[in-house]
C-alpha cells in the first residue's frame, strides 16, 4: 500500500453459529404394553451448524423402586452411528435413533432423555 496505511481501511463481521440438535417428533409418547414388554420408537436427530465430527452421548433416567433397587426401564439404540458427520456440502447428516422401554412393574412418568455432544451441549 506504497507505505500509506491509513489510506485503506478493511472492515470485517461476521455471526457465530452455535451447533445445535433438534428432533422429530420433539415430544416422545410411548404406547402402554403389558408388563415385561417393550415400547418402542424412532427419533430423527437433526443437527445443525456443525463445523466438524462430533460424537451424540445419551443419558437416560433412573428410578428408585419401591424395594430399593435402580432401575433403568429407558434403551436407546442407533442403527447407524451416533457420530454427527458434516456433508461435503457442510449440512450435517440426519441420525435415527430407537428408543425403547420396558419394565416388569407398573411405572407411569414424565421424565427427560439428554442427548450431549462431545463439546456438552
Amino acid at each position: 500500500v506504497n507505505d500509506n496505511p491509513s489510506q485503506y481501511t478493511i472492515m470485517l463481521s461476521g455471526t457465530v453459529k452455535s451447533p445445535k440438535i433438534s428432533f422429530d417428533p420433539i415430544f416422545l409418547m410411548l404406547m402402554p404394553v403389558p408388563l415385561g414388554m417393550k415400547t418402542e420408537t424412532t427419533v430423527n436427530i437433526i443437527p445443525q451448524d456443525y463445523l466438524r465430527q462430533s460424537r451424540i452421548q445419551v443419558e437416560l433416567p433412573e428410578f428408585d423402586r419401591e424395594d430399593g433397587d435402580r432401575i433403568c426401564p429407558f434403551s436407546v439404540q442407533f442403527p447407524n452411528g451416533q457420530d454427527i458427520v458434516v456433508s461435503s456440502d457442510g449440512t450435517n447428516i440426519q441420525l435415527n435413533c430407537h428408543i425403547g422401554f420396558s419394565s416388569s412393574r407398573p411405572v407411569s412418568y414424565l421424565e427427560n432423555i439428554f442427548f450431549i455432544d462431545e463439546e456438552g451441549n
